[in-house]
């Protein structure tokens, strides 16, 4: 553990991570933004696929990677050399939590089976991820955001309203698997301060991705009535959504109108009070009823001024909007500055990088960025020298026979 670490909220928690791609790295990073030792175990001379995920490079490392990765040790091992898989075991013994997404049932053939696990590492937490878990007629399957998007319906209600349907711009079921992943290991370790044993949690992207339509299958499974696409409109507030403004409609507003008094302000605003004493509008339930009427009155009046006058207008008077920033603007924004989501940190070969900062705080154990994603196996010798006691000699033996 860094000196850095010690003080922040998982400081004394090793993960040992087998994860690669997005998901579990993902959740790794922030247990480790938390404090936890996390050692990644990568493929010798291969390391994580993400890697090799460009460009953009800086050197021979990509931003890929580079985003997903920090706060992390790397040991390269061979899983399919006996000797390596020996070093993982004794690594497994000595770790609080390991960390794993490989195809159902590769960890058992292994030997590194849940009898396995109470025998030799009882108190170790195994977080599992994988594409759809072991039941079902997709068991065993591997699971990729993008179909995995498709197949729970996500892309169904994500485009505009007559498009092809669309997947979201990031890796959103990747992003909140990694996110319940960390979750899970972190009421895990929390049960375990009360019966002292360790426990297998699992998530899948297939759940991941069913749970993340909230609300939308909320409305499904009440009413039976299929979801429909709404663009940037919302299903169950109106007016919700992107609007052009000015003359010539060449800039743009994101108004989130989400109670009947805010839509009263935003009528006077706009010059039309009348708007909220029509019984067709006066109420959210009748403004989605009367969606299209809505949506081409607040259109039609914003025409009148560019978003920026609007924005500050509306502001003002506390109804939610927004500029339509691109991700450039967003990563600039002063708030951005003030939140500190931008962090820099020195690498060893790409030099001094700017990455995403940390999304949350803690008052008296604040978690932090203290080591830049690690080269390949760039940790391995110290790692194993002293958490698997192998000498100098040994570790040469391993190298040369292709353990590590």
């Amino acid at each position: 553990m860094s000196e850095k670490a010690s003080g922040r909220p998982l400081s004394g928690i090793r993960v040992i991570d087998l994860t690669r791609i997005l998901a579990g790295p993902f959740c790794t990073m922030n247990l480790g933004d938390m404090g936890a030792e996390i050692i990644k175990i990568e493929q010798p001379r291969k390391g994580d696929d993400t890697r090799a995920w460009g460009p953009p490079f800086v050197g021979s490392e990509s931003a890929y990677f580079l985003g997903i990765n920090r706060n992390k040790k790397s040991v390269t091992l061979d899983l399919k050399n006996r000797h390596g898989l020996e070093i993982l075991k004794t690594l497994i013994k000595g770790a609080d939590v390991i960390i794993e997404n490989f195809k159902v049932g590769t960890l058992e053939r292994w030997g590194l089976t849940r009898e396995w696990m109470e025998m030799n590492a009882p108190k170790v937490v195994h977080a599992q991820i994988t594409g759809y878990g072991e039941k079902g007629p997709k068991a065993g399957m591997p699971g990729y955001d993008f179909l995995l998007q498709a197949e729970a319906g996500l892309m169904a209600i994500t485009g505009e309203e007559k498009s092809s349907p669309m997947k979201l711009g990031v890796a959103i079921v990747d992003v909140c698997t990694g996110i319940y992943a960390a979750m899970s290991i972190l009421a895990a370790l929390n049960a375990r301060n009360r019966t002292g044993k360790g426990q297998k949690t699992s998530v899948t992207l297939y759940d991941s991705a069913l749970s993340v339509l909230v609300n939308v299958a909320s409305n499904y499974l009440i009413s039976g009535d299929e979801a429909e696409r709404y663009g940037n409109g919302h299903p169950n507030i109106v007016p919700y959504r992107d609007f052009p403004c000015g003359p010539a409609g060449d800039s743009e507003i994101a108004l989130a109108v989400g109670n009947d008094n805010q839509f009263a302000k935003l009528a006077v605003l706009v010059g039309h009070p009348e708007w909220s004493q029509d019984e067709r509008y006066k109420t959210n339930p009748n403004r989605v009823r009367h969606r299209e009427e809505v949506d081409e009155m607040v259109r039609e009046a914003l025409s009148a001024k560019k978003a920026v006058d609007w924005i500050a207008l509306f502001e003002s008077e506390g109804i939610p909007c927004s500029v339509i920033n691109s991700v450039g603007d967003a990563l600039r924004s002063p708030q951005t500055k003030a939140n500190m989501m931008i962090e820099k940190i020195e690498h060893p070969t790409a030099g001094l990088i700017s990455m995403l900062g940390i999304p949350y705080q803690f008052s008296d154990t604040p978690a932090g960025i203290s080591a830049p994603p690690p080269l390949l196996g760039a940790d391995t010798d110290a790692v194993l020298s002293q958490l698997a006691n192998i000498s100098a000699e040994e570790l040469a033996k391993l190298r040369k026979g292709g353990a590590i």
